[in-house]
């Protein structure tokens, strides 16, 4: 087979040498021609024009995930004010399969989803709401599941019966697949079904997809997987800040329908304080990240919900401008970041990494605005006009805190 494939590229080769076209030579050569992100033909699915807000199962319930949790979720986002402040897909994550039949199509574990997948979607639809779920590019999932690898058309048409709007797709048991071509085969399967489904990259960051995948997928992790802490690896898994750090540096990739994302949130998940759970939410508002709640919504404390549904902070991540913020004064334990929005004005964070509280001062001149102009702050968390001010501004910032302001001249 290899000595067949090696003479016929010889042969070709040779009759385009015979022809005196060496720039066909370099075409045929040159394996970018190969490269799915590069065809002239691709074009964006036109999802996810803002950075998607949802909830997903994995952070929470793990593999311990089943229907009447789905149900409770979907109930509890429709009625207690997540839908109304933007949540709007609701995603099962690993362990939802059950086996392939005789002709390679995957069913749901009816132990754990008795009514099956179809009639879950239509309860998720019936409350306003979208439904996803989660697939692997290897032949296994993470959980030890069936993944698509091989079966991704089957796949695709499998999840457009059922109703399914988003797909997580992770990266276990890939072997030595390229993951450009293991994701681009995906997005072609998804949209030959003629259902528009959002596409998650989930492949850590592995394979650097902001430079591939703006055509492919409609957002892709940057990192390993986020743990309920604020700072520290413990084996493939990383600290709120951790995380900050690996994914800041990646903001000119980010834009409407495609985003950097840093992993799903973990607030209210009880590893972090609730000044470390603001920090972590205006973080990821600031940095245009997909919003995926990943704490029990059923069941979460006023505090966590007075979190999850800042709906001002939400603005900032909402922001049709479609600009990741950015770090534009480190100081070691404290930061200034700003982002640019649709209206001319910025949002800006004062963030305290250190173990006491500090002062931090923002200038203007820092988030592009002179010092002598006159600019109306407004504290996000606080929910009160701070009034207009010249040349900088001021707060202390608690212990692994943050104040998030929007700054309008």
């Amino acid at each position: 087979m290899i000595r067949d494939l090696t003479s016929a590229i010889a042969a070709a080769i040779a009759a385009l040498a015979i022809a005196g076209s060496a720039a066909a030579q370099d075409q045929l050569l040159d394996p970018n021609t190969l490269r799915p992100s590069l065809d002239p033909a691709r074009t964006v699915n036109g999802l996810a024009q803002t950075p998607p807000m949802g909830w997903n199962s994995w952070n929470k319930f793990g593999c311990n995930v089943n229907e009447q949790v789905v149900r409770d979720t979907v109930d509890a986002i429709a009625s207690g004010g997540m839908k109304d402040a933007g949540y709007q897909y609701v995603v099962i994550d690993d362990c939802w399969h059950g086996t392939r039949d005789a002709d390679g199509f995957i069913g749901e574990d009816r132990a754990k989803f008795p009514s099956g997948m179809k009639a879950l979607a239509d309860y998720v639809h019936a409350h306003g709401l979208k439904f996803g779920i989660y697939s692997d590019a290897g032949a296994k999932t993470c959980g030890g599941r069936p993944g698509s690898q091989g079966h991704e058309y089957q796949d695709a048409i499998t999840y457009a019966r059922w109703g399914v709007d988003y797909l997580k797709y992770d990266w276990c048991s890939t072997g030595i697949r390229n993951a450009e071509e293991a994701y681009a085969l995906m997005a072609d399967a998804l949209r030959a079904t003629g259902r528009p489904v959002l596409l998650s990259i989930c492949e850590w960051g592995n394979n650097r997809p902001w430079e591939w995948a703006s055509k492919i997928g409609n957002m892709w992790r940057t990192t390993g997987d986020i743990r309920d802490a604020w700072a520290g690896r413990v084996t493939y898994s990383l600290g709120v800040m951790d995380i900050v750090d690996r994914n800041e540096p990646l903001y000119p990739y980010a834009g409407p329908g495609h985003w950097n994302d840093p992993d799903m949130l973990e607030v209210g998940n009880g590893g972090l304080s609730d000044t470390e759970a603001r920090a972590h939410f205006s973080l990821w508002a600031m940095m245009a990240a997909p919003l995926i709640a990943g704490n029990d919504v059923a069941r979460m404390s006023e505090a966590t919900r007075a979190i999850l549904l800042n709906k001002e902070v939400i603005a900032v991540d909402q922001d049709p401008l479609g600009r990741q913020g950015r770090r534009v004064r480190d100081d070691g334990d404290q930061e200034i970041w700003s982002k640019p929005l649709a209206d001319g004005s910025r949002a800006v964070l004062l963030l305290n990494r250190g173990a006491a509280p500090a002062r931090v001062t923002m200038n203007w001149p820092e988030i592009g605005y002179t010092a002598t102009t006159r600019a109306a702050v407004r504290d996000l968390w606080a929910h009160r006009d701070v009034g207009r001010v010249r040349a900088r501004y001021a707060a202390v910032v608690p212990a692994h805190g943050a104040t998030m302001l929007t700054v309008r001249p």
